[in-house]
């Protein structure tokens, strides 16, 4: 067992658990922020992405005691007092979704991705999302969502 302390959305924790515990399966299951889903388990689609320090990660490929004393948000804390966030926003204007399975993902993905690059190119949106998987779109209104988010945090 190992103690860790985490910020996650903005909240302390501290707890025991698990050397093998996942990140994924701290957030889903300790804390239970369901948000961050558990797609593959190979790290292959995304749909666990979180931010960890402020870097976009797949939490499905770190153990929980590899982010003891670090901050950790998940798509719960994007919206901030019931607003959403401009890139929750720009995904839900641009129907970049489908089933919803990815979308958290995606969403953390686009907020890293526009975080180092406040204006993408198509080329640059595929090369940033490359790590994320979507079986139902077909990209091109994600690829929407992502310009319409990096116009959105512009002020345009």
């Amino acid at each position: 067992m190992a103690k860790v302390t985490i910020k996650v959305n903005g909240k302390n924790y501290t707890k025991s658990v698990e050397d093998r515990t996942l990140l994924v399966n701290f957030l889903r299951d300790d804390l239970g922020l369901t948000g961050t889903h558990v797609g593959c388990d190979t790290s292959q689609c995304g749909c666990c992405t979180v931010h960890v320090d402020g870097r976009a990660v797949k939490s499905c490929t770190l153990v929980v005691a590899q982010v003891d004393g670090a901050q950790v948000v998940t798509i719960e804390g994007m919206a901030k007092k019931g607003k959403l966030h401009p890139i929750q926003q720009a995904f839900s204007e641009c129907h970049g979704l489908q089933c919803g399975f990815c979308t958290p993902g995606m969403i953390m993905a686009t907020a890293g991705l526009l975080k180092d690059n406040p204006s993408p190119t198509d080329e640059e949106i595929y090369k940033g999302l490359e790590g994320n998987l979507c079986r139902c779109t077909g990209y091109i209104n994600i690829v929407k969502a992502v310009k319409r988010s990096a116009k959105l945090l512009r002020g345009k």
